[in-house]
């Protein structure tokens, strides 16, 4: 299999990615990622219905993750002989977006996941005194994030990014005192001390 990162939005998939998803047979994908990558599929275009089992396709087979494989992505699911396309990161447009540099940054993710591990790893690079990109859950968000840094007495700037790379795409920027508020699902959150 080989796991193509088609970017965070349109118009951010690789000339690597590019060749990959147009030389390929068969490729998998969610209905964001087959969008995206929609223009260059010229083989059979099928819905990931079981992530657990993408390791039974076959060597050729092209799976297609949103934003980076590598970053909360479909990478997790290749194996030895398996191949990864990297791709463009809501990391990497954020900072980019912001101009915040990535060395140093500390990146976590609750996107999917119980988010108690999340916040106990905030809370130790805040201590570091790390900036921090956050991929969110329902339950941690600006707002829990802003309430944590209060009670660390850290004042930091906070910044929603939502829909990075398409044409609604905003970036809000708040305060520990006033955190900004996320207006869909497709968002992370940087915060730069």
């Amino acid at each position: 299999m080989i796991v193509v990162g088609v970017g965070v939005g349109p118009g951010m998939l690789t000339e690597q990615a590019i060749e990959a998803i147009e030389n390929a047979a068969e490729v998998y994908g969610s209905p964001r990622s087959l969008e995206l990558a929609g223009p260059y599929i010229m083989g059979e275009a099928k819905k990931i219905k079981d992530y657990k089992n993408l390791h039974l396709l076959g060597e050729d087979a092209v799976v297609l993750s949103t934003g980076d494989p590598m970053f909360s992505g479909l990478g997790k699911f290749a194996g030895e002989v398996d191949s990864i396309i990297p791709g463009i990161s809501s990391m990497q447009v954020a900072c980019a977006r912001t101009k915040t540099s990535m060395n140093g940054l500390a990146v976590i993710t609750a996107h999917g996941r119980n988010p108690h591990p999340a916040r106990e790893a905030f809370v130790a690079e805040i201590k570091l005194g790390k900036n921090v990109l956050l991929l969110p859950a329902d339950t941690f968000g600006s707002v829990e994030v802003a309430k944590i840094l209060e009670e660390m007495g850290v004042q930091a700037r906070i910044y929603v990014c939502e829909q990075l790379g398409y044409p609604e795409e905003s970036i809000i920027e708040g305060t520990v005192d006033n955190p900004p508020v996320a207006q869909s699902a497709l968002h992370c959150l940087l915060v730069v001390r």
